[in-house]
């Protein structure tokens, strides 16, 4: 299948890679819009584990009260500068896990994150771990993961709290 414009525009406007880098995908997975979508899913995830040493000494703090006032969530998503941390991208990802929170009441942000003598918390009580609630096909740490693809620097949720009226 041939490489046309509007496919690399489409493309593009789905994963907001690099124009170059949806070509290059596209041109490796011979066309395939999906597999060319991987494929940059796959690059985001390498390009996270390779930043993933970076400071994170910028962020912002973001709050979500769900619609009637009784749950509502904050987080501090840390980033490397604060140029990132004002981006709508930024600001976007961090909304997007407060409201995770306030649906999905993680007790931790990691399954490293259990003190010592307790037992490893559930999958379904880990932040990282849970699926997104906006795309179940992701976990939020795949969310994560796309956006240091997209931001290009190391993101990290530091800090979680949930709240709800009457607990």
């Amino acid at each position: 299948m041939a490489v046309t414009v509007e496919l690399i525009r489409a493309l593009r406007e789905q994963t907001s890679a690099g124009i170059m880098d949806c070509k290059r995908a596209l041109e490796e997975a011979d066309g395939d819009y999906e597999r060319a979508a991987a494929i940059l899913r796959e690059k985001g995830m390498a390009s996270a584990a390779k930043k993933s040493s970076r400071e994170t000494n910028e962020g912002l703090i973001e709050t979500y009260v769900h619609t009637g006032g009784r749950v509502g969530a904050m987080v501090e998503i840390n980033c490397e500068s604060d140029f990132v941390a004002r981006t709508d991208d930024f600001k976007s990802l961090a909304h997007d896990i407060a409201m995770q929170v306030a649906a999905m009441a993680p007790a931790s942000i990691g399954a490293s994150d259990a003190s010592e003598g307790q037992e490893a918390p559930s999958q379904d009580s880990v932040l990282l771990q849970q699926p997104f609630i906006k795309d179940p096909s992701l976990t939020v740490q795949d969310l994560i993961n796309e956006a240091v693809g997209k931001l290009g620097e190391n993101v990290r949720v530091s800090r979680i709290a949930r709240f709800s009226l009457g607990e």
